[in-house]
């Protein structure tokens, strides 16, 4: 009888495994892929939450616009076009807070195809104002990009207005304020960026740190840093001054966010006290796959190490999204690793990062 039991149970573990194994293999199908990235896109689309112009839709609509160069559906397209002109293809109101100028490169990608000029004057006007005016930020925090997540926002914005227009000074100015962050907040020991000064530790050890001991490393805020620097590096010029200081910085952060990577493939909104904070987080999971996914497709980073990052991280997230589109485990708006989320939180920027993530994975040769 005993042995009985055991082969029943070791069969029902077999077929378990066995089905795993085909839906692991069922996501990472192209058809399933665009699928899967409209049903995402097309929800939250339904269900919008901000500002066309705030911080939160400049992440979702870099994802929405990935969606439509992937899947080339009319619907994503129109979506676009409508959330264009009602922003009448401005930034939001402060012209030297990043945050405000993130929604501008989906503009800039679109003018990219339509050359219509409404689509990038007003990029234009705002980066010239930040070339000329010191603004309030600068005033109040000594530079200008002084979170991490700023990385995101503002960067690519830039790279993509010298590549459209040819002006290089835009360049100019993306990397004396790039790296004034990054001499500020990136932590060379464990290559990751504190969210603001508020998180450094001082020289006598003194700061803000998790229950294990560990210096306060957000997930999601150090996402967004990987995926400015996946849409800055597309942009930059081979032969740019300063493109080895961006692209080791890439590498060193990639070899970081891979070995903490968590079991189940997902990464904790804590990245070094992972125990204190379960639960996988799904903003940030998104934008450390897309990261990677594009180093793979670019050969930047090496297969045998990255590649099962993804063949772990992409079902995972999956397992996030909600038969309608809704991805869950988002952790809501906040500075700081949060704990109160839970299948059921949403936030729009959860979206962006699944179908940034979708818009890389989709091309890898498996």
């Amino acid at each position: 009888m005993k042995k009985s039991v055991n082969s029943v149970a070791i069969s029902i573990l077999l077929t378990l495994c066995i089905s795993a194994s085909g839906q692991n293999a069922d996501v990472f199908k192209r058809k399933n892929i665009e699928a899967k990235m409209l049903s995402v896109a097309k929800w939250q689309l339904a269900n919008p939450k901000h500002e066309l112009f705030d911080w939160t839709n400049g992440a979702f609509y870099a994802g929405v616009f990935a969606a439509y160069e992937t899947t080339k559906s009319k619907e994503i397209w129109s979506a676009l076009i409508d959330m264009g002109e009602k922003n009448r293809w401005g930034p939001g109101k402060r012209f030297d807070h990043a945050d405000d100028i993130v929604i501008n490169q989906t503009y800039l990608d679109m003018y990219r195809i339509t050359k219509d000029r409404k689509m990038l004057q007003p990029t234009i006007d705002v980066a010239e104002r930040l070339k000329k005016e010191t603004g309030d930020e600068v005033k109040k925090n000594g530079i200008t990009w002084w979170w991490c997540d700023a990385l995101f926002m503002a960067p690519p914005t830039l790279a993509k207005l010298t590549a459209i227009t040819g002006d290089k000074s835009y360049l100019d100015l993306n990397d004396r304020f790039f790296q004034e962050t990054y001499y500020r907040l990136y932590n060379k020991e464990e290559k990751l960026y504190a969210r603001d000064a508020s998180y450094l530790i001082n020289e006598k050890g003194e700061g803000r740190r998790e229950a294990n001991g560990k210096k306060i490393f957000w997930s999601r805020g150090n996402g967004w840093v990987a995926g400015g620097l996946v849409r800055l590096l597309k942009e930059l010029p081979k032969n740019h001054p300063k493109r080895e200081f961006y692209l080791t910085q890439y590498k060193e952060m990639m070899d970081k966010i891979a070995s903490i990577q968590q079991p189940d493939g997902l990464w904790r909104s804590s990245l070094l006290d992972p125990d204190a904070f379960p639960g996988g987080e799904a903003s940030g999971s998104g934008f450390h796959l897309y990261a990677i996914a594009w180093g793979l497709n670019n050969k930047i980073l090496p297969r045998d190490k990255f590649l099962p990052v993804i063949r772990k991280g992409w079902p995972a997230l999956n397992g996030l999204v909600h038969s309608n589109g809704m991805v869950g485990w988002t952790q809501p708006i906040g500075a700081d690793p949060r704990r109160n989320f839970n299948a059921d939180s949403w936030e729009v920027y959860g979206a962006g990062a699944f179908l940034l993530a979708g818009s890389e994975i989709v091309k890898l040769k498996l």
